[in-house]
């Protein structure tokens, strides 16, 4: 990939953390910090499990990033494969969106099913209870693998990628572009209760997104026609 495709991944990472990733890793910080973070804690304590909350949270992105770059390397074994690959992804991507618009509840049922999951309650609710830094990083690494629409568009773009260590680059670059946002939600939530906020620049990236599927859609079928790229 390009520098302007790094640039647009993490930029809309960083749009999606200030509307879709507060909505969705939102509940987990608010929950952690009320239930594991003492008040008396200094704020170098807290920022240290805030911190590893994130790590783990990031370490996720990493591995489902390189598993579904493998996938991809696997399936594009010929050029209409990888054609095909580019399609797939679109789609994933333009689900995605229409998700984040509000006009499909496809990713949404999903989200909801692994939430009530039993095996996600009882670890939940183990990791909850403690207070070591380690349990702020595991309960990172869960949040990382929760079923979420701005993850499968990441998802589709490392499996694109058709490369074990992009598909990895991929998902932590967009990993590390919603940290600043969700550190700041740990600290202070104010300011991330404006509800207006969020939802204009949630509507940006999934316009992003929106865009970027259609012309993935597009890339891969110059694959099979006399498309001009």
């Amino acid at each position: 990939m390009n520098s302007i495709e790094w640039w647009l991944i993490i930029s809309i990472a960083f749009a999606g953390s200030l509307g879709h990733c507060i909505g969705m890793c939102g509940g987990f910080i608010v929950a952690y910090s009320s239930t594991k973070i003492d008040s008396t804690m200094s704020k170098g304590a807290q920022l240290i499990r805030h911190s590893a909350y994130n790590l783990g949270r990031v370490s996720s992105y990493v591995i489902l990033g390189m598993i579904f770059g493998a996938i991809g390397s696997l399936i594009s074994m010929s050029m209409e494969m990888h054609g095909a690959l580019f399609i797939f992804a679109g789609i994933i991507m333009i689900i995605t969106a229409l998700g984040m618009f509000g006009l499909s509840s496809l990713i949404h049922a999903l989200e909801r099913g692994f939430s009530s999951n039993s095996l996600f309650k009882t670890l939940f609710s183990r990791l909850i209870k403690s207070k070591t830094i380690g349990s702020f990083f595991a309960l990172g690494v869960m949040n990382g693998f929760f079923p979420c629409g701005f993850v499968f568009f990441f998802a589709a773009k490392a499996a694109a990628s058709a490369s074990i260590i992009d598909g990895g680059l991929i998902m932590a670059a967009f990993g590390l572009a919603t940290v600043p946002t969700l550190l700041a939600l740990g600290q202070s939530v104010s300011f991330f209760k404006e509800i207006a906020f969020r939802q204009t620049m949630n509507r940006i990236a999934a316009l992003a997104i929106l865009i970027y599927g259609v012309y993935s859609i597009y890339y891969g079928l110059a694959y099979f026609f006399d498309l001009p790229l």
